[in-house]
């Protein structure tokens, strides 16, 4: 039997791209040899491929795979940059596609379709270069909003990348005016104490339409306050499942999860971020692309379920090529 020419896109122009090399390489590592060729596509931090070392067109690396697996974090691989290119080469590709991969990348405009659609989220103000004010008057706007302390990040990175912490009225002004001197547009969000969790889901899994894995409760490292993006590349947290969030917490957590999943209208999976507080069930974002790395969530959701990533990706690619 001819085995499944796999392309395994990876790398890419952002800020995860090491994170992106580690989930292409959980996926190589999980396909079994017998079924599945797999091609290691590397994008390099200025876009150019290349394919066994040597600089190619998109086209060409394309055109030797029979699926596509799309393990670029952030960037390029998630704002429908090379979704489009996937969809224009008329090859099976697993995941969301561009235009919806673009608006969940995009925490602003993810965050205007998730709660028009319902969904409890910390409460936000965005600001841009663009607005008429200075940022001790943004300051006050959200002072005027909600009070300290404050989460300030840029709306469309991941794996807490740019994220900062303002923890009084007196360090908003400089936080603001970072995160718009870099990114440009900057969201201000409340502060919410609780429990970090994640929750994965994927498309037509064990004879369910949208089945929820059971929730990921985030163990940070010792003495950390909030996640950052160190945590991620070090491999230092911990994802406790089964968690132990109450059955009630769990069941607002899964249903969130596929309410965004559904509102965002992506494809065959997704992963999303929550903070749990006694009262309350908080969704922080989606991810299209969840990482499979080692430290990341979605790997012991997979287990707690008797499934594991390479089963994961043997069911992604069937519903690609569907």
């Amino acid at each position: 039997m001819a085995r499944t020419t796999v392309g395994i896109l990876r790398g890419g122009t952002s800020s995860e791209y090491n994170l992106s090399l580690k989930t292409g390489a959980a996926m190589m590592a999980a396909l079994p040899e017998e079924r599945y060729e797999t091609r290691d596509i590397l994008i390099d931090k200025n876009g150019v491929w290349y394919m066994r070392g040597t600089p190619v067109t998109p086209a060409r690396a394309l055109s030797q795979i029979d699926v596509a697996l799309n393990a670029l974090h952030g960037g390029v691989g998630e704002d429908g940059t090379v979704v489009r290119l996937l969809q224009r080469s008329g090859v099976p590709f697993a995941g969301a596609r561009a235009l919806p991969s673009a608006v969940a990348l995009n925490k602003i405009l993810a965050r205007e379709i998730l709660q028009k659609a319902g969904i409890r989220m910390p409460r936000a103000v965005i600001f841009s270069l663009k607005d008429n004010f200075d940022t001790t008057q943004m300051a006050k706007m959200v002072f005027d909003r909600f009070g300290p302390p404050y989460v300030v990040k840029p709306p469309s990175e991941g794996a807490s990348h740019g994220i900062l912490i303002a923890p009084h009225l007196q360090a908003l002004p400089e936080t603001i005016g970072n995160v718009l001197d870099e990114f440009g547009d900057a969201i201000v969000e409340e502060w919410v104490p609780g429990l970090e969790a994640s929750v994965g889901v994927i498309e037509n899994f064990r004879n369910q339409t949208l089945y929820a894995l059971p929730p990921a409760l985030v163990v940070l490292p010792q003495g950390a306050r909030m996640l950052e993006k160190v945590h991620h590349e070090e491999g230092s947290l911990r994802h406790m499942v089964p968690s132990d969030f109450t059955q009630h917490e769990k069941r607002a957590l899964m249903d969130a999860a596929r309410a965004a999943h559904r509102a965002l209208e992506l494809a065959h999976f997704s992963r999303a971020d929550f903070i749990v507080t006694p009262r309350h069930t908080y969704l922080l974002e989606v991810n299209t692309i969840p990482g499979l790395y080692p430290g990341a969530s979605f790997p012991p959701m997979l287990e707690a379920v008797g499934s594991s990533v390479g089963d994961f990706l043997e069911h992604i690619i069937h519903l690609a090529r569907q």
